[in-house]
Parts: structure tokens; C-alpha cells; sequence
């Protein structure tokens, strides 16, 4: 059996990204976990505390899929079409949960800073990400917006129809961008 804190933070794992935050109670991760009341806050002050440890995982967790998935892209356009092929892979083998980041914003309080920033600078990095690809901030913004509302409208009509449709606009922007950079 795997150590106490591991236990803890896979069980969160599961359960923020299944059933959000404030759905998720201490009690129930301390049961799945089979861990003590006593063992839990020995390794997290707060339930805070283990959402920012969740935050962390599950971006490293997804960044790594991603570049996993899109690790074979010739070019910088196949890269961005495989992002969105990505987030298709994502919703089929998570049942169009969405994004646990925005899910979990949602329903936290904007007082709640730390959890917030964390949310921001994760966030911040993937648009990083597309900027540093494409260096073009206009053109990158743009298909960040795009990447996001995917998300959040394949979750929405639990269809990736506008993930499709998303690719069409985005080839179409970074075969457009090229042609005017020659």
C-alpha cells in the first residue's frame, strides 16, 4: 500500500477532477484514502492546501499528455492541430469533464487568492506556450481563446463538434499568418 500522502493526493486526484471541489468533502477523501483525520492534516493544513497540491499534479499531468500527444508534429500547424486532437483524446477518456482548473474557479470564492493565482499561472503558461510556438501575441491569443472555449463548449453540449470546427478556424489563421509573414 502506497504511503498516506500519496494516498490522500491521488484520491484527490480523482475526486476534484470527478466531483469538484466543494462537492469533494475532507471526510470522504480521509475514507477513500484510508487514512486518519490526524494522518490528513499531518500532510495538508487545508483542504486549500491539498486543492493548490491537486492544481499542481493535474497540470503536470495534463502538460505532459499534451506534449506526449503532440510530440510527433512536423511543423508548428500540425503541433496546434494535434493540441486540439488532444483535447478530443481528453474529453473521450474523461467523459467531457472539462477543465478542472475552470471547473474548480467556478465554485471557489475570489477571495480564495492563492487557489486563484494558481489557476492564473497555470493558465498564464499555456498561453506562454502558444506565444513562444507562434511568436505572434494577436495570432497566439487568439487560438488560446479558441483552445479554451473548446473546452469549455465540448464540456457544455458534451460534443467535440467545435473542437472541429475550432481546427478549421485555426488552420485557417496560421495558413493566413504565414502567407502575410512571406
Amino acid at each position: 500500500m502506497s504511503k498516506p500522502r500519496e494516498r490522500i493526493i491521488s484520491t484527490a486526484m480523482v475526486l476534484f477532477h470527478q466531483q469538484g471541489y466543494n462537492s469533494t468533502g475532507i471526510n470522504q477523501i480521509i475514507e477513500e484514502a484510508d487514512v486518519s483525520k490526524a494522518s490528513f492534516y499531518q500532510h495538508f493544513k487545508s483542504k486549500d492546501d491539498l486543492c493548490i497540491e491537486f492544481f499542481n499534479k493535474r497540470f503536470d499531468y495534463w502538460v505532459s499528455e499534451l506534449e506526449n500527444f503532440t510530440s510527433g508534429a512536423q511543423n508548428t500547424e500540425e503541433k496546434f492541430m494535434k493540441s486540439f486532437d488532444f483535447l478530443i483524446h481528453m474529453n473521450e477518456k474523461e467523459d467531457f469533464r472539462g477543465c478542472s482548473f475552470l471547473n474548480i474557479m467556478s465554485e471557489i470564492p475570489g477571495e480564495k487568492l492563492e487557489i486563484h493565482t494558481i489557476i492564473r499561472n497555470h493558465k498564464a503558461t499555456l498561453r506562454d506556450a502558444f506565444n513562444k510556438d507562434l511568436k505572434n501575441e494577436i495570432l497566439s491569443a487568439h487560438i488560446y481563446l479558441l483552445f479554451e472555449s473548446s473546452i469549455l463548449t465540448s464540456q457544455l453540449y458534451r460534443s467535440n463538434e467545435l473542437i472541429e470546427k475550432s481546427k478549421l478556424i485555426v488552420k485557417e489563421l496560421l495558413q493566413s499568418s504565414l502567407k502575410s509573414s512571406h
